[in-house]
């Protein structure tokens, strides 16, 4: 693998995290903020696949 590709594969777990705090911090918001709750809903579980996404590149 090139330099390029590695240095790309060493940061997609953080960025995967961003990413799944956002989805997390926008879900929560939207629902309580009684704005949108099926897309919140959504949010929260394209926040878990994130972090399981995560879990599984980690092992």
């Amino acid at each position: 693998m090139t330099a390029a590709l590695t240095g790309i594969a060493a940061a997609a777990p953080a960025i995967a995290m961003l990413g799944m705090f956002a989805c997390l911090i926008g879900g929560i918001t939207l629902i309580v903020n009684n704005r949108d709750r099926r897309k919140g809903i959504l949010m929260l579980v394209m926040a878990a696949v994130l972090l399981a996404n995560v879990a599984i590149w980690t092992l």
